[in-house]
């Protein structure tokens, strides 16, 4: 274990001997923090955090932090939970739970950049990207493999569906399905996100059908209910599945499409790229 002499680390605080801990950080008691992660200076780890294997924490963040709620009192208190090798850069702040027994829960593999903030009860899945003071309200979840631009804020309780994009100072109202880009001062969707699918690997083919199932879904003039049962009929596939069912689960609504006559390059009703 390599603990700068300036650094605090509580009694009571379960630290692998294979951590560095840099100057002027402090682990209180009661936090976890597992095999190889790399912790830099002016850090602060509260006793409610629990960290994984590798993760690596920069300059000035704090991790557990005393929630955001003008409910919270200390025995209310429940935990950040954290997986594998996150990076959490500068200044960035996660918050520990508040209402929900589970607390705030990060997976493995996110890349947080300066200065973003995950509100607390939030539930945050794997690979995903937060770029520059990109902020998340108390109770949002984040699935997999979003990418949320600079100066993005999503509303508490909403959902970002996976393979999503949010472009930069956007504000999130409402749930935003899976594999699209969102844009906007209130955000909508503007199209696909095209690029994030082809680096993850979908083919022509489920790009096609992902462009067909949400043109129904935008386009086709039918009630909700009934375009997911028209899409399911007529593009049974994993993404259809997965795109109608997190739809499905929307308690705030999903966002609307900006329409016709937009700009963007990646409008549903372009040709398809391929």
């Amino acid at each position: 274990m390599s603990i700068h002499p300036t650094a605090i680390v509580e009694d009571g605080a379960e630290v692998h001997p294979s951590v560095t801990v840099g100057p002027y950080s402090i682990i209180e008691r009661g936090a976890v923090v597992g095999e190889d992660c790399v912790i830099a200076s002016c850090v602060r780890i509260s006793g409610q955090t629990r960290l994984g294997l590798g993760n690596r924490i920069d300059h000035g963040a704090v991790l557990g932090g005393e929630p955001q709620d003008l409910t919270f009192t200390p025995e209310r208190a429940r935990p950040l939970v954290i997986g594998d090798h996150n990076r959490f850069r500068e200044g960035v702040t996660v918050s520990a739970g508040v209402k929900d027994p589970a607390g705030t829960r990060i997976g493995s593999h996110n890349y947080l950049m300066a200065y973003a903030h995950v509100g607390h009860d939030c539930r945050v899945g794997d690979h995903n990207i937060f770029a520059n003071t990109a902020t998340l309200a108390g109770h949002v979840t984040l699935e997999h493999h979003v990418f949320l631009s600079g100066q993005v804020a999503v509303h508490q309780f909403c959902r970002i569906g996976a393979y999503a994009l949010v472009a930069g100072v956007s504000g999130v109202p409402q749930d935003v399905p899976p594999f699209v880009i969102a844009d906007g001062h209130r955000a909508r969707v503007v199209g696909l996100n095209v690029v994030g699918l082809r680096r993850n690997g979908f083919g022509a083919a489920q790009r096609q059908t992902i462009k067909a199932v949400y043109r129904t879904i935008y386009r086709g003039g039918l009630r909700l209910a009934e375009a997911l049962a028209v899409v399911e009929a007529e593009h049974p596939s994993p993404e259809t599945r997965q795109i109608a069912r997190f739809i499905e689960a929307s308690r705030r609504g999903i966002l609307s499409f900006v329409g016709a006559g937009s700009r963007s390059a990646t409008d549903p009703d372009e040709p398809a790229a391929t």
